[in-house]
């Protein structure tokens, strides 16, 4: 079964998130668990953990069908200690609202090493930070997304998702999302059906379909390889519809959230009304 959502707005608080999933039709959905533009914020009040908890049902949703996007300023991979330092405690705050929103994983760039030390270190420093924040938080799970490489952005090939996953010190608790976007802005081919075929196989050599918890599904205005982060409409930019009707049939996208990040969310169920078509 196929959980296409969007990342839907929660101003207002969490709890208005489920309602704002259910109005476009979707049966997953993406949030920023805190408002994203600021480092931390102040514990969940209990009317609003219940009220979430209320709408989530009321929506027909799980767990397993919301993926909390943590905020931007994050950036675990910072080369200096005082800077990675206040993005772990962010990102630990952040986890902490998940726990008591009742959720089980947060979405995560990777971070960037600012091409200030090796790409080596900067995943160590990924690592480091992210075994801290699953020792301190039980029941979340990391999900890495996957990047375009911008601005000394890891996370751009497998490879370097892999890296990361292998430093993790409980792999039942880590993951990866895989952003089309991100993907063909790094240079993988979606397009060709051949091509995205293979891109999918190395993904299933390097790290594995069991570790993908969810995706987000973009379409994107920038020529493939060219390493920059621009969203588009689904089928008005350089990846098409044919690629999104070939990933909502494939089954190893079965049973997690399919998210659209795309720029207008206004179009958002009428997207998700045609991705439900194929």
């Amino acid at each position: 079964m196929k959980w296409i959502g969007a990342h839907v707005s929660a101003e207002g608080g969490v709890h208005q998130a489920p309602l704002n999933a259910s109005a476009i039709g979707a049966r997953a959905f993406a949030l920023f668990v805190k408002n994203q533009r600021q480092w931390q914020a102040k514990p969940l009040d209990p009317q609003i953990r219940e009220a979430f908890a209320a709408n989530l049902a009321a929506g027909g949703f799980t767990a397993a069908q919301v993926l909390p996007h943590a905020g931007y300023l994050i950036n675990l991979a910072n080369p200096d200690p005082e800077a990675r330092a206040r993005s772990t405690d962010s990102f630990v705050n952040e986890m902490r609202r998940c726990a008591d929103l009742g959720l089980d994983r947060i979405n995560l760039h990777p971070g960037s090493h600012l091409r200030q030390c090796s790409v080596g270190e900067a995943i160590g420093h990924v690592a480091r930070a992210a075994n801290q924040a699953l020792a301190e938080v039980p029941g979340v799970t990391i999900v890495f997304e996957n990047t375009a490489g911008q601005g000394g952005c890891l996370g751009a090939c497998f490879e370097e998702l892999a890296a990361i996953i292998e430093r993790i010190d409980d792999p039942a608790r880590v993951g990866v999302c895989l952003d089309t976007a991100h993907l063909y802005a790094a240079g993988f081919d979606l397009v060709d059906e051949e091509a995205c075929q293979a891109t999918l196989s190395r993904f299933e050599a390097l790290i594995g379909f069991r570790l993908l918890r969810g995706m987000h599904l973009n379409d994107t205005k920038i020529v493939r390889g060219k390493h920059v982060d621009r969203h588009a409409l689904l089928g008005e930019g350089n990846l098409g519809w044919p690629v999104f009707r070939r990933l909502v049939r494939d089954p190893r996208l079965d049973g997690i959230p399919l998210i659209l990040e795309t720029p207008d969310e206004t179009r958002w169920a009428g997207e998700i009304r045609r991705l439900y078509a194929g």
